[in-house]
């Protein structure tokens, strides 16, 4: 269940949300609380969440942009962060192993060979 939050907690997130390098002091006080209290809201889910999604409603029109400059800074920056996310957005990475299950003859394999087969793709991770 969210909270409604207060007039000075959407001026905060107005500011933190196109934030350019301004400390908690000056966003603080340029909302009229203390920067202890600014820090209080950021340990807020609720906060957080309205923080988020004000970011991404400043940013989506960006979004196009954005994605298609990630691959010059894969290939430019050898960034292997950025193409882990690149590969994964595009489906081409995941965490799933995928093992068969026929044995002799088409039938079913015997389930301690498959949980045999999954201990061996964990260790080799």
């Amino acid at each position: 269940m969210s909270k409604r939050l207060t007039e000075k907690q959407l001026q905060a997130i107005e500011i933190l949300s196109t934030n350019h390098g301004m400390e908690y002091k000056e966003i603080a006080a340029q909302v009229g609380v203390s920067d202890r209290t600014l820090r209080t809201w950021r340990n807020d889910d609720d906060f957080n969440r309205a923080l988020k999604d004000a970011v991404v409603r400043k940013t989506l029109d960006r979004l196009p942009e954005v994605l298609a400059s990630v691959p010059d800074h894969i290939i430019t920056q050898g960034n292997a962060a950025m193409l882990r996310t690149f590969l994964q957005m595009h489906g081409l990475l995941t965490e799933k192993h995928e093992v068969e299950s026929k044995g002799n003859n088409g039938n079913t394999a015997d389930m301690a060979d498959i949980r045999s087969k999954v201990a061996q793709y964990r260790k080799a991770e």
